[in-house]
């Protein structure tokens, strides 16, 4: 078995020596930016992303590892849906830690860490104006009830938070979640929440999904937590609600251009944290990556069902 290294992230030599000790294949990994359709014609398996120009080019591939739980490049590699071509990708690695970020971004604002800092720096004791609150009995609503959700709706029933959420698909409530709805029932998740968290991935159908009505119909004072995927909160309309006040904060791991180009308002938008889509990194996260490659490349030439297998049509 071939397989060929696509992926910028996570290009562990060890880690891959290790496989291919272990599993007894071969592992290429191109220099980066070096054009990766002439690698492809003997290539088994591809670990990262695949463009239209690598499956031109592929004459054996049955598998693409996809190294992140969202795989919206498929949209850019249509004819991938029509082949025998099985992706999967890395579902439930990221859960807990992003998860974790997620209130993180919800607790520094409650608890007015930012603030805090601000005075510590400035060798002032007190609290001034700062008006601080408490989660314990606040609805959360959750976008997207898939692994991030669920993960996310175990640590609000923590808090002793209401849980609510929405989903694509007909899926069992669990995790202390009172209710999934469908996502014909979007805006009756926002008029319900008091913090709002996306785990949703991004599709044609995701995109733009929270924009202006759906910010609106939040209570007053509500927050807005996008983890997963940017594009997803139409952005303009999110500034316009912190600055009016509508919204008490947010948090953006993830930005619909990435890097956040210099000047744009989310930069300067009131009661809001960027971080630069670094919710998922930490040293668990990366453990159980690894983990699922290597079961995945024992699967495979074992001729078994792979775990983490993606709707090619339906990108999740």
């Amino acid at each position: 078995m071939k397989m060929l290294v696509t992926s910028a992230f996570l290009r562990d030599p060890s880690r891959f020596a290790e496989l291919e000790q272990q599993h007894g294949i071969q592992v290429v990994v191109p220099n980066k930016g070096d054009p990766t359709p002439p690698l492809m014609a003997d290539v088994d398996a591809v670990y990262g992303q695949l463009t239209a120009d690598d499956l031109a080019n592929a004459r054996q591939l049955r598998w693409v590892q996809s190294p992140s739980a969202g795989v919206e490049w498929m949209w850019r590699v249509p004819a991938l849906a029509d082949t025998d071509i099985v992706v999967t990708n890395m579902r439930g690695a990221h859960a807990a830690t992003i998860a974790e970020h997620t209130f993180a971004m919800l607790l520094s604002h409650t608890r007015g860490l930012r603030a805090f800092e601000q005075l510590q720096r400035d060798h002032e004791w007190g609290r001034g104006e700062l008006v601080l609150s408490a989660i314990k009995g606040l609805t959360m609503g959750i976008v997207g009830f898939g692994n991030i959700g669920r993960a996310i709706a175990r640590r609000a029933t923590g808090f002793e938070m209401r849980v609510l959420a929405v989903d694509a698909e007909a899926v069992p409530a669990g995790e202390g979640v009172e209710e999934v709805w469908p996502l014909s029932r979007l805006n009756d998740l926002c008029r319900e929440s008091d913090v709002l968290a996306i785990a949703a991935p991004i599709t044609p159908t995701s995109r733009g999904m929270i924009g202006q009505e759906q910010i609106r119909q939040l209570k007053r004072g509500a927050y807005i937590l996008q983890m997963s995927r940017g594009g997803i909160v139409n952005e303009a309309a999110l500034v316009d609600a912190l600055e009016e006040g509508h919204l008490a904060g947010a948090g953006l791991d993830v930005t619909e251009t990435e890097p956040l180009p210099v000047g744009d308002p989310l930069w300067t938008a009131p009661n809001l944290i960027v971080t630069p889509h670094t919710s998922a990194s930490s040293a668990l996260t990366t453990a159980l990556h690894w983990s699922i490659l290597s079961e995945n490349v024992g699967r495979f030439m074992r001729g078994e069902a792979l775990l983490n297998l993606v709707d090619k049509r339906r990108g999740w």
